[in-house]
């Protein structure tokens, strides 16, 4: 009888003690009554129409872009001062790749490629690996002192 507040003999509206021993009396348990909160008035068909517009989830997500570069604006033709620093920097470096010239001096990947095809003609650098992939130069010493 968990759960009960008292068990007892309830006969004809007086309540018996369950210490007196009768066949005739009816166990019936008093239970502890509970009183329960006022009922929430409902919302109208108008309202919950409302509210639906209203976007009742919020937002709704979206997918990431994921990570974003910034736009690089590299030249596509050398100007006077960028051609300068082309036949006096490159030169003098000891590793020379297509993606360092590009960096350094801001072009296109094209126009770089020409340019170190251009300076290997006139000697001014020395190829070292020239495959379809990629294109790697080094400075020109000088013819007497190759390995």
């Amino acid at each position: 009888m968990a759960g009960h507040l008292w068990c007892g003999l309830f006969r004809g509206g007086a309540l018996v003690p369950p210490s007196l021993p009768s066949t005739s009396y009816l166990w019936l348990p008093i239970v502890k009554t509970v009183k329960m909160p006022p009922k929430v008035q409902q919302k109208s068909k108008e309202q919950k129409m409302a509210a639906a517009m209203a976007g009742g989830k919020g937002k709704k997500k979206k997918w990431s872009k994921g990570k974003s570069r910034d736009k690089v604006d590299n030249k596509v033709l050398f100007s006077k001062e960028q051609y300068d620093r082309l036949n006096s920097e490159v030169p003098k470096m000891k590793l020379i790749t297509v993606s360092t010239v590009v960096e350094k001096l801001k072009i296109s990947g094209g126009l770089a490629r020409r340019a170190l095809m251009q300076l290997a003609e006139e000697g001014s650098i020395r190829p070292v690996c020239v495959s379809r992939a990629q294109r790697i130069y080094t400075r020109n010493i000088g013819e007497d002192e190759e390995e």
